[in-house]
Parts: structure tokens; sequence; C-alpha cells
């Protein structure tokens, strides 16, 4: 006959799931959160609802996936403070619907980014890492499923097809701009796949700029920005750039800079390599575009608290 243990965690092996987890737990201002949040969801399961809804966006599960992790992982357990055999477990039909609480009441956009931010970014220029002299400007895809098998036999109708390069796309964009210094995201724009880039630099620019970076997509901008907006450094287009003859001295030039200024803007795909790398946000995952537009703002806002974890933590 077998003799059964006594289902004891003697393993000391610290995962990354759980360092990650330890590192967000640390950097995420849970008790200003919960007081925005509990003016419309006025129940002692706030704070574990929010850790569930952000274990969901760090992790990229469904609503079914999300409740199974809960049963399956005792880490997320813990992490979203649901004690074993005292709190129900929420199930698939409850964590949506705090979701929807959440953007019915635009706290995934504005009161709760609000909260997110503010002990952030005050720490951080406190500490001078964010100095919010110079901006880069950009804009990345994000696929959304392109099948009409469904209820309405129909794609969605706010997303659009765009093409990049020889290859079409059909989504949204994600407009973000990105502190110089600190290589953090102060705002964040969404739209159709299908809406230009230069378009949305206005609204990217909090109006303290000195110097703004942007990729060859930005072309024409000075034209869209006031005469007293900041200094910009376009990059050239790749067909008006291959043109070039390197061994002419103001050829060389120009490509010298064009070279130095793709070094420097370089530091904007950082924050979108934590955000579809780090979170696996590659595909929308909503009908519509408001849905995924507070998605994508509340996983750049993490972001922002996951690159300064280690002076966020340092200045605590």
């Amino acid at each position: 006959m077998k003799q059964l243990g006594l289902r004891l965690n003697l393993s000391t092996k610290k995962t990354r799931k759980r360092e990650f987890l330890d590192g967000m737990e640390r950097v995420v201002p849970w008790s200003a959160l919960v007081q925005v949040v509990e003016r419309y969801y006025p129940s002692f399961r706030v704070e574990p609802m929010l850790r569930i809804h952000y274990l969901q966006l760090w992790s990229a599960l469904s609503d079914p996936a999300m409740e199974e992790a809960l049963h399956d992982m005792p880490v997320f357990r813990e992490f979203a403070k649901l004690e074993d055999g005292v709190m129900r477990l929420p199930n698939e039909m409850t964590i949506p619907r705090f979701r929807h609480l959440l953007e019915k009441h635009d706290l995934a956009t504005a009161d709760l980014a609000t909260a997110r931010l503010r002990v952030g970014n005050d720490i951080l220029q406190a500490k001078g890492v964010m100095m919010k002299k110079g901006t880069f400007v950009d804009a990345t895809l994000i696929a959304a499923p392109s099948s009409t098998k469904n209820a309405e036999g129909e794609r969605d109708p706010e997303m659009k097809h765009a093409k990049k390069g020889n290859q079409w796309y059909f989504g949204m964009k994600a407009h973000i701009s990105v502190d110089a210094h600190s290589g953090l995201v102060p705002s964040v724009v969404g739209t159709a796949a299908n809406v230009n880039d230069v378009t949305q630099a206005g609204a990217l620019l909090h109006g303290d700029e000195g110097v703004t970076f942007g990729g060859a997509g930005y072309q024409g901008v000075q034209k869209r920005i006031e005469a007293q907006g900041p200094q910009w450094h376009v990059a050239m287009r790749p067909g008006l750039r291959r043109k070039f003859n390197p061994f002419i001295v103001p050829y060389f030039d120009t490509l010298s800079l064009g070279k130095w200024s793709a070094r420097v803007r370089a530091k904007v795909e950082h924050p979108f390599r934590v955000f579809k790398r780090q979170y696996g946000y590659t595909k929308v995952r909503y009908r519509g575009l408001a849905q995924n537009t507070a998605q994508v703002f509340t996983l750049f806002v993490l972001s922002n608290m996951w690159m300064a974890r280690r002076q966020m933590i340092g200045s605590r």
C-alpha cells in the first residue's frame, strides 16, 4: 500500500512567474486602485477581483481559462488573496462582469489610470527618472480575428485593413509616446489599423517636449503641429534612402544622421516588447475598439510599472 504524504510544499525554487508577481505586488498601488473601484463595486471582494483582472491581462487568458488557472495554480490564488476554503473562487461569469463594470464607468482609461499613474509618476519624476523633455512616438499593429464564423457572420466592423511593407493586416493600432529619458509610456491612443500614424501625433504630445523623434510614417508632421511645437526628427522614407550614394559626402552625412536617429528611436520598441512578449498581447480579445483600447491602455500602464520597478521599489 502506497503511503500518502502530508502534502507539504518543500520546494525552495522561486519560479519566474512568482518573481514577476512579487515585483508587481510591490509596485502596483493597490490601495489607491481599490479606493477608486469600490465606489462602483461596493464589495469586500474588490481587491481580489482587481488582482484577478490583472492576472488575466498578464497571462493572456480567456475567462474560462482564468477560472481554471485559479483552481489549478496556488500562486495565482495567493496573489489574488483567495484563501483556500475561505472564499469562493470567481467563475467565468463573475470575471467578465467585473471587467464590464470597469468599462461601463470608464475606470479602465480615466479614474483608474489616474490612480495607477499618480503614485508611479510622482516617484519617478521626483527621482529624475521621467524627465518629459524628449519624446518618441510610434505605433504598432494588433491583429484581430478575420474569420466570419461567428453569430453575426461578419468581421468586427470597427477593425480595418492596413498594409505594412508587402503584408496586409486586419485589426487595430496602438499609438504611443515614450519618454526619451526613462523609456516609459505617458500616453496611448487606440485607433483602427487604417488610421495614419501622423494624424495621432498631436494627441500623443503633452506640450513640454524639447525634441520629438518619429519614424517615416510621421513625414509631414511639422505641417500638422503648431509652429511653437517641439523640434521634430523624422526618419527618411526607405525608398528615398535607397537612392542615396554613401560615397558622396552630403549623402553620407545624411545617412549617418539617419542611423544615429534610428539608434535613438530604438528605445520606443522596448515598451512594445513588454506589451507583446512579456504580456503576450499579440491579438485583440474582444469585439469593438473601446474594449480593446481600454485593455491596451491598462497593459501599457502596467508595463510602465514593470519597467520602473527597481526605481519604485528603491524609493519606497
